[in-house]
């Protein structure tokens, strides 16, 4: 019996949707607003999902304090108020979507988690707009 815990957080910061291969007018026709030169931001919501089963001897999936903590020093603390083009050197090289930051946080988060969990990772990019990653 599988059970998802997760953690919300929220981070907030600038990005510019750009294809370095594409001229501005392609660029600008392709993401519009989003790829303006100045950049513009968000206030992003992220919801990390661990899940496995319950442990016998304490009931938890996974210790909610060791997510936060997870959370805090390996996502907030990078992305949290940076200018992710410039500020990461995760986005030097990938366009920083919601579809590539879920991915980018995902393998973040991967490598201190045991992988006998599964992993989720939930982004609000707007409340209107959010992507998941793995979709499954």
């Amino acid at each position: 019996m599988k059970v998802a815990a997760s953690r919300k957080e929220h981070f907030n910061a600038a990005h510019r949707l750009y294809n370095p291969q594409w001229n501005d007018e392609k660029n600008s026709a392709v993401f519009g607003k989003c790829s303006n030169p100045n950049f513009h931001g968000h206030n992003y919501e992220v919801i990390v999902s661990v899940i496995g089963e319950p442990d016998p001897d304490t009931g938890y999936v996974f210790d909610m304090k060791l997510l936060s903590d997870l959370i805090t020093e390996h996502v907030l603390t990078k992305f949290d108020h940076k200018n992710l083009n410039l500020d990461t050197i995760y986005f030097q090289n990938l366009n920083p979507t919601a579809e590539n930051i879920a991915i980018v946080i995902w393998r973040i988060l991967r490598q201190h988690i045991d992988s006998k969990y599964e992993l989720k990772i939930k982004l609000y990019e707007t409340e209107r707009n959010c992507v998941e990653y793995p979709a499954h």
